[in-house]
C-alpha cells in the first residue's frame, strides 16, 4: 500500500452509498448516519439514532462511532484491511473506496464511502512461491463455509450495499438440511478457528451474546470477502450434500 502526497488543510468531497441512493459531502459538512440524521437507514430500535458521522479535521475526512453500544466493521473495498469502530472511536477515510458494515438487533447493513482523493492507494498483494495469496486467507472447510453462506444469503443477494434480515440459526440450519445441534456445533467451530486468527466478537455465549455471535460472523465474512455472491451456488449444488453431513 502506498502513500500519496500529504493531503490538503481543506479535503475534497466524498460521497455515501447506500441502496442506491448518493449523498455527497462539501468540505465543512458534518454527516449523521442512524435511525434518524442525514441518513435515515430504517426505523429499528436496536439501532442508534444517530449512530456513525462522517466530518472533516486536519486535512482528512473522518468516521465516527457517536454512538454507545454498537460497532462498526470498516474495510477497503477488497477486503485487505479490516478495523472495527468502537463506540467514542474514529477512524480516518484514506482509501478511494471503504466499506462499512455493522448489525443492530437481526439486521445488518452496508454502506460505502467513496473520496475523490484518497490518501492511500491499494497494490495488488504479491503472490507467494506457490502462487497463491495468503493476505486475509482462511481455510475453510466445506461444511464451514456452507455455513457462513447460510446464514449471509440475505447480505450476498442483495443487489449493492442496503440492509438486511439474517436468519435464526434454526433457520439456517434448516437451509442446510441440518439439525440445530449439528448447525450449533459447526458454529462454534468455525467461530473458534476465527477468533485464534484474532477475529473479535466471536466467543461462545448464551442468549444475546449467542445472536451476537452469528451476527459478528457476518458481518466480518461479508467485510474480508470470506464469501462472495459467487459462492452461493454452493448452497444448491448436489454435489455437496455429501459434504453437509460431515
Amino acid at each position: 500500500m502506498d502513500t500519496v502526497p500529504p493531503p490538503s488543510d481543506t479535503p475534497v468531497g466524498v460521497t455515501v452509498e447506500f441502496a442506491g441512493e448518493y449523498f455527497t459531502l462539501a468540505p465543512g459538512e458534518r454527516f449523521t448516519i442512524g435511525r434518524e440524521g442525514d441518513l435515515t437507514l430504517d426505523d429499528n430500535r436496536f439501532l442508534h439514532r444517530h449512530f456513525l458521522s462522517i466530518e472533516d479535521a486536519g486535512g482528512l475526512w473522518w468516521l465516527v462511532n457517536i454512538g454507545s453500544r454498537l460497532s462498526a466493521t470498516v474495510t477497503d473495498t477488497e477486503g485487505r484491511v479490516q478495523a472495527q469502530l468502537a463506540p467514542g472511536a474514529r477512524l480516518p477515510i484514506v482509501f478511494a473506496a471503504t466499506t462499512v458494515v455493522f448489525s443492530a438487533g437481526p439486521t445488518t447493513y452496508e454502506l460505502s464511502v467513496h473520496t475523490e482523493q484518497p490518501a492511500f492507494r491499494e497494490n495488488v498483494p504479491s503472490l507467494d512461491d506457490d502462487g497463491l495469496s495468503t493476505i486475509g486467507a482462511v481455510p475453510l472447510t466445506v461444511s464451514q463455509k456452507l455455513l457462513i453462506l447460510a446464514l449471509a444469503e440475505p447480505v450476498l443477494r442483495r443487489e449493492g450495499t442496503g440492509m438486511s434480515e439474517l436468519p435464526s440459526s434454526a433457520k439456517a440450519a434448516e437451509r442446510l438440511g441440518w439439525t440445530l445441534t449439528r448447525f450449533n456445533r459447526k458454529l462454534d467451530n468455525v467461530c473458534d478457528k476465527l477468533d485464534r486468527q484474532g477475529v473479535p466478537g466471536l466467543r461462545g455465549g448464551v442468549s444475546a451474546s449467542a445472536t451476537n455471535r452469528r451476527v459478528r460472523l457476518v458481518e466480518h465474512a461479508i467485510a474480508s470477502r470470506l464469501v462472495v455472491r459467487e459462492d452461493l451456488a454452493m448452497l444448491d449444488d448436489p454435489e455437496l450434500v455429501g459434504e453437509r453431513s460431515r
